[in-house]
This record gives structure tokens, sequence and C-alpha cells, in this order.
């Protein structure tokens, strides 16, 4: 068995995640976005690298059907509906919508992997939904692996700690896993803040920077454990939540 960290989507080589169970993670925000906005009724969420992709192909759909959403440099993205702030993501303005959805850092980690068996996309808001899924793979002997969005193509230490957290709890009670250098650093800080995510944001660049842009309402929404026990699962471009339709 075999678990595997990707510290930023650039460290994945091509080929390495063939076959592969893959969990990405941008804890601030998007994947915990994601989950919430699924939570709460959306019928899909699809990512896009850019803003002009989004509104191409908005025209596809009806404009009641879709919500826009996305940010750059953390700020909303002008005529868009949402921002990138899972506070934003309520039943009555998401549910039953198609979210198109464009951020810097998680859309682009998403659309980087390739060649996995499946995608889910992970955060502290769905931890046991996504572990209980994770273990499984691992129990199959499926190559498992997890991959960081980071902070503009660099090392971020929110997405790392929270890679950690899944690293301990999908390999407990396991007793021959191999885990690459990543996965083992990426577990001893989990160890170092345990519970305490708000002291993990608040000692991270991109936390800091997101409560110095009036964002500081989202750590909170971020933090917390298990609120939203989803599994968003990417699959034919489009993230939906697994469910009786849509099994593994």
């Amino acid at each position: 068995m075999r678990l595997d960290v990707y510290l930023t989507p650039g460290e994945v080589v091509p080929g390495a995640l063939n076959g592969a169970v893959v969990a990405v993670i941008d804890t601030l925000r998007a994947s915990t976005t994601i989950a919430v906005a699924l939570a709460r009724g959306a019928r899909a969420v699809i990512p896009f690298l850019g803003t002009d992709e989004v509104a191409e192909r908005a025209h596809q759909f009806e404009r009641a059907e879709v919500r826009l959403a996305g940010e750059r440099k953390m700020l909303p993205i002008p005529g868009f509906d949402l921002g990138n702030s899972p506070t934003q993501f309520a039943a009555d303005t998401v549910g039953g919508k198609t979210v198109l959805l464009s951020t810097t850092n998680g859309t682009y980690a998403l659309l980087s992997v390739q060649g996995a068996r499946d995608i889910v996309v992970a955060s502290y808001v769905n931890w046991s939904a996504v572990t209980s899924l994770l273990r499984t793979a691992l129990r199959s002997e499926a190559h498992v692996a997890i991959v960081c969005a980071g902070q503009d193509r660099h090392f971020a230490l929110e997405d790392a700690g929270c890679a950690g957290r899944f690293v301990r709890s999908v390999t407990r009670r396991f007793g021959d896993v191999t885990l690459n250098d990543a996965a083992h650093a990426c577990a001893l800080l989990d160890r170092k803040y345990g519970d305490n995510i708000q002291a993990l944001f608040h000692d991270s660049a991109h936390g800091r920077a997101l409560i110095a842009a009036g964002f500081g309402d989202d750590l909170a929404a971020c933090a917390q454990m298990d609120a939203f026990p989803v599994v968003p699962v990417f699959t034919e471009r489009h993230i939906v939540s697994l469910g009786p339709t849509l099994t593994r």
C-alpha cells in the first residue's frame, strides 16, 4: 500500500497519478467552497482556469441555471455572482444551480491532475467522508495520492497541514503503508497543530493575507471539522457529490 503527498501540482510528473485515487486540497478556500456548494444543493461545480472560459461556458446555460463564482488575488471577480468565500454559498443562492468556478490555485490544481482513477476534493469540512473513501481505496491496494494546491504554485502551510491530517487518519491501523517524504512531513505538521486549525491558518501566509483583505470569517468557516460531510468527485469535467447515483 502506498500514499504520496505532492506539496504543489508542479511536483507531479507525467504518469505519476495513473490509476491512482487522488484527493486535491485547497483548504483556503476552493476545496472548502466546493464542498459547501454541493452540500447546499448545487447540482455541480465546474472548474475553469480563466474567467473568459467561465463566461463562454455560461452561454451554454440559461442564466438562471448557473452561478458564476471565483476570485483573483482573493477578491471576487467583477461581474460574477459569487466570490470564493464559502459563507456566500447558501442553499437559496446555489441550490439546484451549476456553479462555474475559477480560482487562483484550487481550480488550477484540479485541472492539473491527469490519469487518476478517481479525483475527490478534500478539506477539513468534509474530512471524515473523504477519509473513509481514501481508506477504502488504500485497503483495496490502490495508490492513494494527495495533491496540495499551494499558493501561487508554491508551498502552502495550510494545505500541507490538512494533507497531514488525511495521511494520519487514512493510514491509521494499516501497518504497511509506504509514504513519500512529503507525506511524512505533512503528518508531522498535523501532529504539531492537532485540532488547533485556526492556529495553522493564522500561521500561514495565505491565512494572514485573507485576514488583511477582510476575509477573516472565511478562516473560521474553513476550520469547521466535518461540517459538510460530502465527497465531491471530479468526473467528466464536473464536480458532483458522491451518492446513490454516483458510486465508486
